[in-house]
């Protein structure tokens, strides 16, 4: 009986964390996490810094709350919104910090 409880609380953890939500931020970069980009100006807009970044020193696409930050599983879908205010549909793996992402759309 013990294991059966055991069993079913840790599925109801596993799939309890993996419920879909909304996440809205700005698409940056892992170098410059906070979407802070004046260090690294690899370019004339934060958009081309945060792809400079990818490009070139292999930083990861990230989404940036304004007080999280975010690694995208999605790694080619956030190129086209660097540097931009999004929502992300998605489940949050709490222990990486990482959004499944369903959904990225452009927020106005």
């Amino acid at each position: 009986m013990k294991s059966i409880i055991c069993t079913l609380l840790i599925f109801a953890a596993v799939t309890g964390s993996q419920e879909k939500r909304t996440f809205t931020g700005t698409i940056t970069d892992s170098v410059c996490p906070a979407g802070d980009h004046s260090r690294m100006r690899m370019g004339s807009t934060d958009a081309e810094c945060t792809r400079a970044c990818i490009d070139l020193h292999g930083a990861m696409y990230v989404l940036y709350d304004g007080s999280e930050t975010y690694v995208l599983s999605d790694q080619k879908g956030p190129e086209k919104f660097a540097g931009q205010k999004v929502t992300v549909t998605g489940s949050l793996d709490t222990k990486t910090k990482t959004i499944r992402v369903d959904r990225i759309t452009a927020t106005q």
